[in-house]
C-alpha cells in the first residue's frame, strides 16, 4: 500500500490517549496521526503504526512523531508505567515486556492501524523494543533497536562492575517528570562523585550519600553479577529464536551501549533460523551514544569524515516502508552488516559480523625494564621472542585503593573525551604501558581486540582496565577501545572465584568494544593495563568481600605482576580489516 505524505500542518496531535494494560493500569500516550487521506469521508486509510515506549516523558519525542506522521505513519509516544502521565509504579526493566506487548495489541485494534505495529527508539527505548518482543505478539512486524542496553550485560553494570552514573540516571527519572537539567550538569556530578570517592564509604550507601535514597538502586546493588534477576530483563534463547520479523540494529563505535546492542544482536543470530537471521541488519557507525540518533562530524575529541553523516531518520523511514509496506529495501543496506572505517571515511559491508572480525594477529608483550610510563614503555612485538628461551622478569605495579590523590584532578576532566590522556601521565608508576612498532603502511584495524595476559596478584581480588590507543606522529593519542575485568569473574560473569594463589593465572580480556579504523603509516598502538581507580567507577577494595558493602577500612594494597616469559606468553590480538 502506498502511503500519502502529509504536511506538518496537517498532522493531528492527540494528547492523553489512555492505553489499558492487562492489570487495569492505563498508560499515557501522545498520538500523531497523518493528515486527512483520500477516503470518501476524508478519513485516513488504516496503515502500519509505529510507537516508542519511553521513560523520558512522551512529549520528548514530539519531533519524531511529527516526522513519521508527515510521512504517512501514525506514531505514538507512550510513557512507561509510573512515568509522565502513565499510572502505576516505575520500575526500570521489569514492566516493559508485558506492557510493551499490551500496547502492541491495543494499537493493532485501532481504526488508524492496519494491524501491523513497529517500534522505534534508542537507548532505553531501544531496550524496550527487545523487551516487548518477548511475548511474541503476532502484530509486531519490525524492530529498530538503536544503542540498546542489555540488562546485566552493560547496564547498569559492565562486566559486573557498577558505576555511580546509575544514580545520576535514576535522578533524571526521579518522580514522574524529567530532571534533565540536574542530570546534564556534569560539573555537579563530577564534584559529587569526587566527594563520594574521597569519603571511602560502601557503594551501597551511594544513594543516601547523594541525598536520594532509592529502592531501585538498592535492588540493583543486591545483584552484583549476572544472574537470573538480570537475565529476566532480556529475551530468552527461545524468544530470540521465535523472532521472525525484520530487525535493524544500530550502534556506534563510541556508543556507551554498543556492548548491549551487540549482545542482543549476537543472541538473535545465535538462536534464530537462517531465514530469520537473513532479516536482521546491523549498522555500526562512527558515533557516540547521541550520535546513533544525530550523527556529528566531531564529538568527544574524535573527528570523522562526511560519509559518516547518514540520514538516520530517512533510513528508519525507508526501513519501515520496506518491512511493513513491501517497498524497496533501503539502498544504504547493501549487505546485512554495514560498518564505517574511521580514517578512511568509507562504509564497508559484509554478510555477517563474524566475517568482519575473523582475522587477527598477535603482538607479544615484552619489556627491558618495568614499563610504568609512556616514556619508558614496553613493547608489542610480532614475534614471540620468549619462546627462544629467555626468561624476562614480570612487569608490575602496586594499586592502593586508599589513594585518592588524583580525584580532584580527574573531576576537572571530561570523562567522555577520547583524546585527553592527562590521567595516564598523572598515573605514571601505577600502570603498565606497551607500544607497538610504527605501522609501515596504512592498515585497517577492524573488529574486536583481545588481550591474553598472565597476571599474578597477592590479594583475593582487584579490578583491571585495559585500554588501546592509536598514537600519531605528533604524539597525540586516540582511544580506540577498552575492556574491564574484576578478577573474581575472570572465568565467568555468572560465578565468582576469588584468587587463592600467588602464581600467574591466564586472564582473557575479550569484551573490548568494536572498532574500525584505518591506522596511517607511521602511527603505532599503545596498550595500557591499569587498575580501576576512578571517581566514575565502583571501587574494589581488593579484600575479596562483597564489594558493595566494603569501605576504605577494608582496603588492601595489591601488587599486580604481568608475566611475558616462555611459559606465560602474554599477547594482544589485533583485529585486521578484510582484504
Amino acid at each position: 500500500m502506498e502511503m500519502t505524505e502529509s504536511s506538518r500542518d496537517d498532522v493531528r496531535v492527540c494528547l492523553s490517549v489512555r492505553i489499558p494494560m492487562r492489570d487495569g493500569i492505563r498508560l499515557n500516550a501522545i498520538l500523531y496521526l497523518p493528515g486527512p487521506g483520500p477516503g470518501p469521508d476524508g478519513d485516513n486509510t488504516p496503515s502500519p503504526a509505529i510507537f516508542t515506549l519511553t521513560p523520558y516523558v512522551a512529549q520528548t519525542h514530539h519531533e519524531q512523531g511529527i516526522y513519521f506522521a508527515t510521512h504517512g505513519f501514525p506514531f505514538l509516544s507512550v510513557d512507561v508505567r509510573g512515568r509522565g502521565d502513565s499510572e502505576g509504579k516505575f520500575n526500570p526493566i521489569f514492566n516493559d515486556a508485558r506492557d510493551g506487548h499490551d500496547i502492541i495489541e491495543w494499537i493493532a485494534q485501532q481504526p488508524y492501524c492496519d494491524g501491523q505495529v513497529a517500534m522505534w527508539g534508542g537507548s532505553y527505548m531501544g531496550y524496550t523494543q527487545w523487551a516487548a518482543s518477548k511475548e511474541g505478539s503476532p502484530h509486531l512486524r519490525s524492530l529498530v533497536p538503536v544503542a540498546s542496553p542489555f540488562r546485566g550485560g552493560d547496564s547498569p553494570l559492565r562486566t559486573n562492575i557498577f558505576v555511580p552514573y546509575s544514580m545520576q540516571w535514576l535522578t533524571y527519572l526521579w518522580g514522574r517528570t524529567s530532571h534533565d537539567r540536574v542530570f546534564s550538569d556534569q560539573k555537579l556530578w563530577s564534584r559529587r562523585f569526587r566527594k563520594w570517592f574521597e569519603a571511602g564509604r560502601p557503594f551501597r550507601e551511594l544513594d543516601v550519600f547523594l541525598g536520594s535514597p532509592s529502592p531501585i538502586f538498592q535492588e540493583w546493588v543486591s545483584h552484583p553479577y549476572r544472574d537470573a534477576y538480570w537475565d529476566a530483563g532480556n529475551p530468552t534463547p527461545a524468544q530470540y529464536a521465535n523472532l521472525s520479523i525484520p530487525i535493524l540494529t544500530i550502534t556506534g563505535t563510541y556508543d556507551g551501549n554498543q556492548t548491549g546492542a551487540l549482545l542482543h544482536y549476537r543472541e538473535h543470530m545465535k538462536n534464530a533460523s537462517p531465514a530469520n537471521r537473513a532479516q536482521h541488519y546491523l549498522v555500526i557507525g562512527p558515533w557516540d551514544h547521541a550520535g546513533t540518533r544525530i550523527p556529528k562530524l566531531e564529538f568527544a575529541g574524535v573527528k570523522v569524515g562526511p560519509a559518516s553523516l547518514v540520514d538516520l531518520p530517512k533510513l528508519h523511514l525507508d526501513w519501515y516502508a520496506w518491512a511493513l509496506q513491501r517497498g524497496e529495501k533501503p539502498s544504504f543496506l547493501k549487505k546485512n552488516v554495514a560498518y564505517y572505517v574511521m580514517g578512511a571515511d568509507k562504509w564497508r559491508y559484509a554478510d555477517t559480523l563474524d566475517e568482519v572480525t575473523a582475522r587477527s594477529t598477535p603482538l607479544y608483550l615484552a619489556s627491558a625494564a618495568n614499563p610504568t610510563d609512556v616514556f619508558k614503555a614496553g613493547s608489542l612485538i610480532a614475534e614471540d621472542l620468549c619462546s627462544r628461551g629467555s626468561e624476562p622478569k614480570p612487569d608490575s605495579y602496586v594499586y592502593d585503593p586508599r589513594d585518592v590523590s588524583l580525584a580532584t584532578f580527574e573531576s576537572t576532566i571530561d570523562p567522555d573525551i577520547r583524546t585527553d590522556h592527562r590521567m595516564i601521565h598523572a598515573s605514571a608508576g601505577k600502570l603498565l604501558v606497551y607500544h607497538s612498532e610504527r605501522f609501515e603502511q596504512d592498515t585497517e584495524v577492524t573488529g574486536f581486540f583481545r588481550l591474553l595476559a598472565w597476571i599474578a596478584i597477592d590479594q583475593p581480588d582487584t579490578d583491571f582496565r585495559v585500554s588501546i590507543y592509536e598514537v600519531g606522529l605528533d604524539g597525540t593519542a586516540l582511544q580506540l577501545t577498552s575492556d574491564w575485568m574484576r578478577a573474581r569473574y575472570r572465568e565467568s560473569l555468572y560465578e565468582e572465584k576469588l584468587v587463592d594463589t600467588l602464581e600467574p593465572l591466564c586472564y582473557n580480556f575479550e569484551r573490548f568494544t568494536f572498532v574500525s579504523r584505518q591506522i596511517p603509516k607511521g602511527h603505532f598502538l599503545r596498550l595500557v593495563i591499569a587498575p580501576i581507580n576512578s571517581i566514575y567507577v565502583q571501587r574494589n577494595f581488593n579484600s575479596g568481600g562483597v564489594v558493595a558493602d566494603e569501605s576504605i577500612d577494608c582496603a588492601r594494597p595489591v601488587t599486580v605482576r604481568l608475566f611475558h616469559d616462555a611459559s606465560h606468553p602474554s599477547a594482544l590480538y589485533v583485529p585486521l580489516g578484510q582484504p
